[in-house]
């Protein structure tokens, strides 16, 4: 699969973007969280209005940059980020996934330089991530990029 590049999401992306959103965070945690927490936390983060309402943020707002989205050569959306600089000097990822069937192809690794990118336009200098779970299956990618950890789901890194 080849990359055709990540850009900032427009409002036709929020459908695609919670479909999988969802379908990552059932594929990642299924069999690591129980059936309740699962379905809160698509809920939660996945939730069309919400993502429509972010998306649709004129100029951000304080501490939200926004989503970004990753295609293939089709125009497929086939990953998702969203970031902010909640504290000053403090980046945070809020959302990244791929599709199941696109991952380890360099996607999460573009989406991840995206955001960071974005994060460090707004002078952030450290960046963050919360996960789910304290054994996240995504621990080794964000170990190979050099977060540490900060607690047992909290991760960071110098930018």
């Amino acid at each position: 699969m080849q990359l055709a590049g990540v850009r900032t999401a427009a409002a036709g992306d929020a459908t695609p973007i919670s479909r999988l959103l969802a379908d990552a965070i059932r594929s990642s945690y299924a069999g690591m969280l129980e059936e309740i927490p699962l379905r809160r936390l698509i809920s939660t983060q996945c939730a069309l209005p919400r993502i429509r309402a972010e998306i649709e943020i004129p100029g951000g707002a304080p501490g939200w940059l926004g989503w970004l989205v990753a295609e293939d050569a089709e125009g497929r959306l086939v990953g998702v980020a969203a970031c902010g600089v909640p504290v000053p000097g403090e980046g945070e990822l809020y959302a990244l996934a791929v599709e199941e069937g696109a991952r380890r192809r360099g996607i999460g690794t573009a989406l991840l330089a995206a955001a960071t990118d974005r994060t460090r336009a707004y002078e952030a200098r450290e960046q963050r991530v919360q996960l789910p779970v304290a054994a996240d299956p995504a621990l080794p990618f964000y170990r190979e990029r050099g977060f540490a950890a900060l607690g047992p789901t909290r991760w960071g890194r110098a930018v």
